[in-house]
């Protein structure tokens, strides 16, 4: 049996102006270069460059296109479209921006990559075409930090499968031996305790004691070396302290990547900050990176095209469908520079907002003084949702005179003192690190030490928190900051 139900409910939606600023509220200064460039294609409402005939004293934006865009289009009022406000809209912020500047590439050189090195390095080796294949393979599959982690005999199966060439463990290992020896020492290595083998049996003086000692320990005593047991290793390889203490020192200073971080040609990216900090004699000011965005402007050919409909029969139904779009596109191009308009007044409110919370911070530097800040203190400053400050701090940087800084640097949890106030958790990991940083590292402290060292400063700290913000700072345990 059917039933007819009446329901009411309350619900909340965005609505496409409201969806678009969050996008672009997100987005970092160069991702946002990109986004305009995508918008001033799809949209040829919109343009870039300053309108002559435009009044730059107007500041702000009228409303009267949120109306506009439910009414008839026998009602659309064609001035709002040919406001002088949209012609010449000027970035807020955009700092001493000069219109004769260029976009200019970053020069790169070029450099070819670890594989291409190593190939050209198997070329000068006097080796037949079956055994290039086979060595072209082995350095296939050597990974971006230089080691060959596959199994041999896979890499046996791989070459009898698409290269339909047979072979054994004999040769292959043959061959390996050969592509060993290429530049940089330790390439092609199958394990950590081989890299450094194969670097020390390339030292320019092998007879030395020291690299006799270092192979001695790398080959006898890995294990023991791993887990800085050195007293086990002089006592199983007959060492003094000092001799143990220079071939420990000798392989530490090896190279355990010997492929480097990445494969290829790689780029240096740099962070481009979204805000410039500067102070003019004790007066902090920001500024929005001139590079934000450009300037934008409402085609003036479009506008035009409604001045043709005003003056035209307005029961031409190709002319109303025409002007339909017309009016689609310079209300998308309207939002989008208030969008852009919004983005940066949400983004210079929100950094002002840091900027005088943690003003201390930006006066020296001195990273102990900054104050426990969460997403929730700067969002009741603005008056703005915890999320859209959430936003702005995830992706956005600032350039101060002490360095560039993510915002999310500036935001971290409190760690409460004997003297009852709250401090940041920043502070407590400075002071963390300086104290391993001047401990004696033949006896390094360990993370109940510091426990009490901290609490007799005055921080009440667990056991388990100093673990975690050890690891925050990459400090290994004790045993393994120990020093000869």
């Amino acid at each position: 049996m059917q039933k007819l139900n009446l329901s009411q409910s309350l619900s909340q939606k965005l609505s496409p102006q409201q969806i678009q600023f969050i996008k672009l509220l997100q987005v970092p200064t160069a991702e946002l270069e990109t986004r305009i460039e995508e918008e001033l294609e799809i949209n040829p409402a919109l343009e870039e460059g300053k309108d002559e005939d435009s009044d730059s004293s107007q500041d702000d934006f009228e409303d009267s296109y949120e109306e506009d865009s439910v009414q008839d289009d026998r009602d659309v009022n064609i001035d709002d479209y040919l406001d002088d406000e949209y012609g010449g809209y000027k970035m807020q912020g955009d700092g001493n921006y000069s219109p004769d500047e260029e976009d200019r590439e970053i020069p790169i050189s070029s450099q070819s990559s670890l594989h291409e090195q190593l190939v050209s390095q198997l070329n000068f080796l006097k080796l037949d075409d079956r055994q290039r294949i086979i060595g072209q393979q082995l350095i296939g599959s050597i990974e971006n930090d230089g080691y060959i982690r596959r199994d041999l005999d896979a890499i046996i199966n791989d070459l009898a499968f698409s290269q339909n060439i047979e072979t054994d463990i004999d040769e292959l290992e043959e061959i390996l031996r050969k592509i060993q020896g290429f530049d940089p020492a330790g390439i092609a290595s199958r394990n950590l305790q081989e890299c450094l083998t194969l670097q020390l049996e390339r030292k320019e003086h092998p007879e030395d004691p020291t690299v006799i000692h270092a192979l001695r320990i790398i080959h006898d005593c890995f294990d023991e070396f791993t887990k800085k047991h050195y007293s086990k290793i002089q006592k199983k390889c007959d060492l003094t302290e000092e001799e143990t203490k220079e071939a420990v020192n000798l392989i530490t200073k090896l190279n355990p990547k010997p492929g480097g971080v990445a494969d290829g040609l790689v780029r240096t990216q740099y962070i481009i900050p979204d805000f410039i900090l500067t102070n003019n004699g004790g007066k902090m000011e920001i500024s929005l990176n001139s590079r934000n965005a450009p300037e934008l402007r409402i085609s003036r050919s479009y506008s035009e095209m409604f001045d043709a409909y005003d003056k035209s029969d307005k029961k031409d139904k190709k002319l109303k469908e025409t002007v339909s779009f017309v009016k689609q596109k310079l209300d998308a191009a309207k939002w989008f520079i208030d969008a852009i308009k919004q983005r940066q007044n949400t983004l210079l409110r929100t950094m002002e907002a840091i900027l005088t919370y943690q003003k201390e911070f930006f006066i020296d530097g001195d990273e102990t003084n900054l104050r426990p800040m969460i997403l929730k203190d700067i969002a009741e400053r603005i008056d703005m949702d915890i999320s859209t400050v959430s936003r702005v701090a995830n992706s956005k940087a600032i350039q101060t005179e002490f360095g560039v800084y993510p915002l999310k640097y500036f935001f971290s949890e409190g760690i409460a003192t004997d003297s009852g106030e709250d401090v940041s958790n920043r502070e407590v990991k400075s002071v963390l690190q300086a104290m391993v940083d001047q401990e004696d590292k033949k006896k390094p402290l360990s993370d109940d030490k510091l426990v009490k060292m901290l609490n007799k400063k005055g921080y009440n700290i667990a056991r388990r928190t100093v673990a975690k913000y050890r690891e925050q700072l990459q400090i290994p345990v004790a045993r393994l900051r120990k020093e000869l």
